[in-house]
């Protein structure tokens, strides 16, 4: 059964939407919501990521998932089976249930390592290297996480999905992911109990302190409470958006690659290989000397500090 993937109806309402919130801000509401720049670099770059996406997604999504199911659940006896003994799953209505859940529940983690990973986070920084959270952030994605993206999710067919329901439901997630990029839409109430809002993404693209790396969710923000990354807007505290070390350019090409820059210029620091094996792939942050610190570091310093100043006002 062939199912086409949702991201084609997508992408006009994507531009759509894009040119209904700038208008909106900039006629009735907040006139730095958008910089021309900085939409003009969103945009190419994710113009940029639609085209290498239909041309490495195809592949990587035919070739390796239908590869990969068709190892792992070949057909017996006329019955697609998989090798575990039991019969592959088909089409009903709480396949897909299941299949959405899962690809949510690999979306957290996929997500999260785009944040704990300093080579994947040289991919990811691109999505939050814009100082500014709008719809046009949300098509801001980096070309390179393409490459390696399908192979957290490759499970998934393993254990028996078809191909063509997980590419439907990686759709399906990444519309939803876009439309959480505004700042029009507040707290929903009860909803917020479960589902992963629009605040709780304001909250994931922040560069303050006590938000970085938190709500990593795709539709749902369970993986993000039972994992301890959970964090709820506090209106009280201004965000500032964007990353410790951006790109300071509008050009598409620095934008992508300056993260890679900064980890070779930071693998040069020092001549030990486990040094320069943390400086790739330890987390954003990390380094031999002390020099910069990771977030769980520079929240603990943070703590150290506060207790210490506890300690002397008592």
């Amino acid at each position: 059964m062939e199912f086409t993937n949702p991201l084609v109806y997508g992408v006009p309402v994507f531009l759509a939407l894009i040119a209904l919130e700038l208008t909106y801000s900039k006629v009735l509401d907040d006139k730095q919501l958008y910089n021309w720049k900085d939409l003009l670099s969103s945009v190419s770059i994710g113009i940029g990521s639609a085209v290498i996406a239909a041309l490495i997604k195809t592949v990587s999504m035919i070739v390796i998932f239908d590869f990969v199911y068709n190892i792992f659940n070949p057909i017996v006896n006329g019955v697609r089976t998989n090798i575990m003994g039991y019969e592959s799953f088909g089409y009903v209505w709480y396949i897909w249930v299941i299949c959405m859940l899962l690809d949510d529940f690999t979306y957290y983690w996929f997500h999260r390592q785009n944040h704990m990973v300093r080579f994947f986070w040289a991919a990811h920084i691109v999505h939050h290297s814009s100082d500014n959270f709008n719809l046009g952030t949300a098509v801001r994605n980096g070309w390179f996480t393409i490459f390696y993206k399908p192979f957290f999710y490759v499970w998934i067919v393993m254990i028996g999905f078809p191909p063509e329901m997980l590419v439907v439901c990686l759709g399906i997630e990444a519309l939803w992911q876009f439309q959480l990029h505004t700042k029009y839409i507040k707290k929903m109430g009860f909803i917020e109990k479960f589902v992963n809002t629009h605040t709780m993404h304001q909250v994931h693209h922040a560069r303050n302190i006590e938000y970085m790396d938190k709500n990593h969710g795709g539709f749902l923000n369970i993986f993000d409470r039972i994992f301890g990354t959970w964090k709820e807007l506090d209106e009280t505290i201004p965000i500032e958006y964007g990353v410790s070390t951006p790109p300071n350019s509008y050009n598409l090409f620095i934008i992508l690659t300056h993260e890679y820059k900064n980890i070779w210029e930071d693998m040069k620091k020092s001549k030990n290989w486990y040094h320069k094996f943390m400086y790739v792939f330890g987390p954003p942050g990390w380094s031999h000397d002390g020099s910069t610190l990771t977030i769980k570091q520079i929240r603990r310093q943070m703590a150290e500090e506060a207790g210490q100043e506890a300690s002397y006002s008592s």
